[in-house]
């Protein structure tokens, strides 16, 4: 048998969990996303003009 046809088990498996997890958070991302939308990035906004002393 050549050594093209083995297929490593653990590898597979442990591909498809890393898919269901990856899975799963992006719907707790999203369901995060509609609940609190995260701030845009960009220049911070200034409350007023400091006062100087």
């Amino acid at each position: 048998m050549s050594q093209d046809n083995l297929i490593n088990f653990g590898a597979e498996r442990a591909k498809r969990i890393h898919d269901l997890n990856d899975k799963r958070l992006d719907e707790m991302r999203q369901a995060f996303e509609q609940v609190m939308p995260l701030a845009k990035a960009g220049k911070p906004k200034r409350k007023g003009k400091s006062k100087k002393r």
